[in-house]
């Protein structure tokens, strides 16, 4: 079968850990989009790897792995990465194919990045500075746009870069009065990716359509959440890409007709990182314990991650917009020995109760939340491998999820290892 994986909140579901282990069963993992704004985390047994830029599936040898044209690349991090999965006794080597057609991230794109930020203050939107923004509007723009194809003719590319560099400082001058984009600088690094990273260049949408014709399995892998998705997100406090599974098609060149399954990512509360509308949050002592116990602090930045009850409202909301078919609930675990749990079934907005997701940052910053109130558990549940086997408030806090959200809850971690998740009532 073929699988896409994406997550239904604001991101850092726990995609990894899904992603790793449905890989056992898949040819192929493709990242579609996003950047190195990402943060996947697989654990195998003691080791720990924090993926940000390579699909998750890259810690299983033999896996093919596909970055797709969606995702904009950070050549820096792409390296780093893959140094640091070869020190670890990874090879990439004639299973790593990056499209010709995504777009890179260069000094000039994490400059503008923070600087932008700086200058919002108060209003920033909370971007990782990763320079992510910048480089998707680079691609929109398109006169201004460097691709992996790019490295394949490198006085091409230097012209180029000497265009940028007087567009661009133009602008960050003008804007920020800063010193000028060193265009050698930036070559000379470009001639370093291209020694590392041109073997790996290649056009991926055929090598996916011959792979499939041939009867291969893939795994498409989302990054970040369904609510950052740049479209159908908290806009303006989203991600600049279809963070959801409606980006899917567009960012490797597959329709997402050739789908087997659409699985969605979610924890069992409610995370968010960075600024914006976030209606269950607890920022008291209740937020504080999950925060603590879950580990929630960002992959990628380290930043504390806002925390809260789940949001039925909205997973349903991304459930329906990307025609999700199954859940993977994670992070059970982490609610262990809260006397009681609230989900939120629905928003009271101007005195009326309402089931539906508005998206606009505005409208959902007013919104009141409509709790169910259960039962919490106590139990360790990280050893148990059956769903009868789960505390009964555990369960009944489960089906209540399900029910809300009109979409089968199929995994559940109980745990961050492999062998810690429980697969129930899957087709």
């Amino acid at each position: 079968m073929n699988y896409c994986v994406v997550g239904l909140q604001w991101g850092d579901e726990g995609k990894g850990k899904v992603v790793d282990i449905l890989a056992e069963n898949s040819d192929i993992v493709v990242r579609y989009a996003g950047g190195a704004n990402a943060g996947h985390t697989v654990i195998i047994g003691d080791e720990r790897f924090a993926l940000h830029l390579m699909p998750s599936g890259a810690v299983r040898p033999g896996m093919a792995c596909v970055i797709g044209n969606g995702v904009v690349v950070d050549p820096e991090v792409l390296n780093g990465e893959i140094e640091g999965l070869s020190k670890r006794g990874i090879s990439l080597e004639g299973r790593l194919f990056i499209s010709e057609n995504a777009h890179v991230v260069l000094d000039y794109h994490k400059q503008e990045d923070r600087l932008r930020e700086e200058a919002l203050g108060k209003n920033k939107i909370g971007t990782t500075a990763r320079g992510i923004g910048p480089c998707y509007a680079d691609k929109v723009g398109r006169s201004f746009a460097i691709r992996m194809a790019d490295f394949r003719d490198m006085d091409g590319l230097y012209n180029k870069l000497v265009q940028i560099a007087e567009y661009k400082n133009k602008i960050l001058n003008a804007l920020y009065n800063v010193p000028p984009v060193d265009t050698e600088s930036i070559f000379t690094k470009c001639r370093m990716y291209r020694e590392n990273l041109l073997r790996y260049v290649c056009n991926t949408t055929r090598y996916l359509h011959e792979a499939m014709e041939q009867g291969k399995k893939v795994l498409f892998e989302g990054a970040q959440g369904s609510l950052l998705d740049l479209d159908h997100g908290t806009f303006p406090f989203v991600t600049s890409s279809n963070s959801s599974s409606l980006g899917m098609g567009a960012g490797c060149g597959v329709p997402m007709k050739m789908i087997d399954t659409f699985i969605g990512l979610v924890k069992a509360y409610s995370t968010r990182v960075g600024a914006g509308p976030f209606p269950t949050e607890q920022d008291n002592e209740i937020g504080n314990r999950i925060r603590e116990k879950g580990h929630e602090y960002g992959t990628t930045t380290g930043r504390p991650r806002r925390c809260g009850w789940f949001d039925a409202v909205a997973v349903a909301y991304s459930a329906r917009i990307g025609g999700i078919d199954e859940i993977a609930m994670m992070h059970l675990d982490t609610l262990a020995g809260l006397p009681e749990l609230q989900v939120c079934r629905a928003y009271r907005i101007d005195g009326h109760e309402t089931t539906f997701f508005p998206c606009d940052a505005e409208e959902l910053s007013q919104v009141e939340c409509v709790y169910e109130t259960l039962p919490g558990w106590d139990a360790d549940v990280s050893g148990i491998t059956q769903y009868r086997d789960l505390p009964t408030e555990m369960r009944h806090y489960i089906e209540l999820i399900e029910s809300i959200v009109r979409t089968p809850i199929t995994i559940l971690g109980v745990g961050p290892r492999r062998s810690q998740a429980i697969f129930r009532n899957r087709s």
